[in-house]
């Protein structure tokens, strides 16, 4: 059998993805989609009508002249010429003077561009060009605090216009003036100039701008492209909601950059020629001191020939060296030797160790033949003799001799090693500096010939430099005049409605898969088979009838039928095998356990078969009360009492025929241990007999431990599920009583499922004209 977590009472179910339950879950709630798409229809309307101000693009195209000037006079000197003295100009250069801040400052200002104009609108106003207005503003002076500020102009019939102003606090201040009349505010003075041709028919609204950041903001929406990488044509743009003023901008760019280019060019001819002029003028007495210079730096270093000096001094450092190298090995000797001799033992001076001293070769060779001496003695006369004794002291001295000499040889050959390593040094120090002094005469003689051809070289440009300055051209030439196109660039409506539909559709989808996402309670049947091994018995949909006794005979509804699906399946997965007792529990209270054993009875009654619902719910009885009867006696009396019979308990369920009911009774203080009473058997042995179905209704097992002590009288358990309100987390409570086997032949019953979220009618049952029909495939026992 299998128990996978997909695993239904009929068949497996797939945890895949899909979509035709998305979209079920999404019909659902329609009117979301519906309103949202609605108002987001509806704001991207408003926001087209009174917030988006249509852009249009202008350009032009300005072709780049080929300049092979180079970036300096002596460089433009040295391959072979002075061109148009100016700064080499390539295209990458061209496109960042073109969008330059500063080029864009002088457009604006000889534009005299530092207002924008309005015509005011209901919701909101309209920017115009200039030109196309029926007046005209000439500003005489604008203070830097005029800046942002904005005026209304609103004509009069007289010839005169109201000017309305604003203070720091946004209170209209009114006055009237003529036309052509000099008004002089605090923040500057202006004359408005009305026009004979066109009225004043609308109010017009100017704002003051500032240049520099006008000129900044033109600045970085300008485009510089190139039309082809194999030409030195650009492409300039600008997008703006006025054409006019764009194409004014473009034109006067391309004006105002040519002049610029004339003018770089015309200053650095001018200053060549003055460089020019300074440099031949001081050049020949620079000239005169370098070779003063020469004659003086051989005379101050004694200087005939370099290369002679330098191998004399060769010579004589490494003869120098050769002696130091010598009498520094003399000095290791001697230093060996006076380790020697200092050492307390009597033993032989090595003959190896020699010095260039006769003295201290007499001494160390007569202290070892007295040694010698002293050691054939020994052989045949105690150490402590007289003729040993005599020895010792000759040994002795002598050992004082040879240190006494070692030390005065050692000092006389430190002062002459001294003496030896001043005078490699000096030698050395001659030979290091013949390279420096051969470098800088080099210098010198460099610094003379290089100052030769300046000169020459000098002579020349100047006379090239006053030809190049009266034929300065400009380097570029505009191809296509500026021109605007007629579609605009910034968002289209259909793309703008197209993304608020898109939106519309998103927002809700967003919120119910959230919602969704957010939600740990048990919604559907998938849930159950995610979540738990457990075979599912059927489904009982949601009703919104109040009563709580839903199944009877000729009752046809949709709860009924579901019950009868459940009783059908009941009988299918027990076939075979005794199956009165029947337990009904839940995690918790509110899952719906006593509707549905009541209703479930019910259903079994109504079938021919002769039923018994127990409230063994001892702490919290409803299914009474439920059934609307009358309080009374029930099981916690009889298990307490012996006076009380099997028969006073049960009760007749009125409304549906051979449907029975045993009340909870009086509430007990431990209900735990009074449903472990020997009597419960009793009463179970009775029913059986008496019944051809017994349905308990038990406490919840999320809650408390009582279904476990009835596991012994039941045949089989129906755990209660309720969609929406049984947690997740609680089908692990269901999953472990399943699989530890706390209670016989566990399935699971989902109660108040959703239309919606409903698995057809049943496990293989359909519906067709208004009647149920089973088609019994697939069925997997229990």
């Amino acid at each position: 059998m299998d128990h996978s977590p997909n695993s239904g009472l009929f068949g497996n179910q797939s945890k895949d993805f899909n979509l035709k339950n998305l979209i079920d879950k999404c019909l659902q709630y329609w009117y979301w989609f519906v309103i949202c798409c609605f108002l987001t229809v509806l704001g991207a309307f408003l926001h087209i009508r009174y917030n988006i101000t249509p852009q249009y693009p202008v350009s032009t195209t300005l072709l780049i002249k080929e300049d092979n000037t180079t970036g300096s006079v002596i460089a433009g000197g040295i391959s072979g010429g002075m061109g148009d003295y100016g700064v080499n100009k390539t295209i990458g250069s061209e496109m960042i003077v073109l969008r330059s801040r500063s080029l864009m400052e002088r457009v604006f200002e000889e534009l005299g561009m530092n207002t924008s104009y309005f015509l005011e609108g209901r919701v909101r106003d309209v920017e115009v060009f200039k030109d196309d207005l029926s007046i005209s503003l000439l500003i005489n002076k604008l203070d830097p605090s005029a800046y942002g500020k904005t005026i209304k102009l609103v004509g009069k019939e007289d010839n005169s216009f109201d000017l309305t102003e604003f203070d720091s606090e946004g209170n209209p201040q009114v006055s009237n003036h003529k036309f052509g009349q000099e008004i002089s505010r605090p923040y500057g003075s202006f004359t408005v100039i009305g026009s004979s041709e066109k009225k004043m028919d609308k109010n017009i609204i100017v704002y003051f701008h500032d240049i520099k950041n006008l000129a900044k903001s033109y600045s970085q929406m300008l485009s510089v492209e190139l039309v082809n990488k194999e030409s030195n044509v650009l492409r300039l743009g600008l997008t703006d909601a006025v054409p006019k003023r764009s194409m004014l901008i473009l034109n006067k760019l391309v004006e105002v950059y040519s002049k610029e280019a004339i003018e770089d060019k015309n200053q650095v001819q001018l200053s060549t020629i003055d460089f020019l002029d300074e440099r031949i003028q001081f050049l020949s007495t620079e000239l005169s001191e370098v070779e003063k210079n020469v004659e003086s730096y051989k005379k101050e270093n004694e200087l005939t020939d370099v290369s002679s000096n330098a191998e004399l001094y060769m010579q004589s450092a490494s003869a120098y060296s050769k002696e130091l190298e010598d009498l520094e090995i003399q000095m290791d000797i001697i230093n060996s030797l006076e380790n020697y001799v200092y050492q307390e033992e009597l033993k032989l001076i090595p003959g190896a160790l020699t010095v260039n001293d006769p003295t201290l070769t007499g001494l160390m060779a007569k202290f070892n033949e007295l040694l010698l001496e002293r050691q054939r003695m020994l052989r045949s006369i105690q150490p402590g003799s007289s003729l040993i004794n005599n020895l010792d002291e000759q040994l002795n001295n002598l050992r004082n001799n040879i240190r006494e000499n070692l030390r005065t040889i050692k000092n006389n050959m430190e002062i002459t090693i001294d003496n030896l390593r001043s005078s490699t040094r000096q030698f050395q120090s001659k030979v290091r500096s013949v390279p420096s002094i051969e470098r800088e005469l080099l210098e010198i003689n460099r610094q003379q010939s290089v100052k030769q051809a300046i000169y020459l070289f000098l002579l020349q440009s100047r006379e090239e430099a006053g030809l190049a300055l009266a034929s300065t051209q400009a380097n570029s030439r505009i191809i296509d005049e500026p021109a605007a196109g007629e579609i605009q660039v910034n968002a289209s409506k259909s793309t703008l409605y197209l993304a608020a539909i898109s939106l519309g559709l998103l927002i809700p989808f967003g919120f119910i898969y959230l919602k969704d996402l957010l939600n740990d309670k048990v919604k559907e049947r998938k849930d159950v088979e995610e979540h738990s091994n457990v075979p599912i018995l059927g489904e009982i949909y949601h009703s919104k009838e109040k009563r709580n006794l839903q199944v009877g005979d000729g009752e046809h509804s949709i709860i009924a039928e579901t019950f009868r699906l459940v009783r059908a399946n009941l009988h299918f997965a027990n076939v075979g095998k005794e199956n009165k007792v029947i337990l009904v529990t839940s995690s918790q209270s509110g899952d719906g356990k006593t509707f549905f054993s009541i209703n479930f009875g019910a259903s079994l009654a109504i079938s021919g078969k002769k039923v018994v619902v127990i409230s063994f719910d001892l702490r919290k009885p409803t299914l009474i009360k439920d059934l609307g009867l009358s309080d009374q006696i029930g099981i916690a009396n009889f298990l307490i009492s012996d006076d009380v019979s099997i028969e006073t308990l049960v009760v007749s369920v009125s409304k549906v025929d051979n449907l029975f009911a045993i009340g909870a009774g009086t509430l007990p203080p431990n209900p735990a241990e009074l449903i472990m009473s020997p009597k419960v058997h009793q009463l179970m042995d009775e029913l059986r007999r008496r019944f051809d179905f017994i349905i308990v209704d038990s406490p919840p097992v999320g809650q408390v431990a009582d279904a476990f002590s009835l596991t012994s009288y039941i045949d089989s358990a129906i755990y209660i599920v309720r969609c929406n309100y049984t947690r997740k987390a609680q089908l692990g409570i269901m999953n472990d009583i399943y699989q530890k086997k706390k209670l016989k032949h566990l399935s699971v019953v989902m109660n108040d499922v959703k239309k919606n979220n409903a698995n057809g009618y049943g496990y293989g049952y359909g519906y067709s004209n208004g009647k149920f029909h089973n088609e019994k495939k697939n069925l997997i026992h229990q």
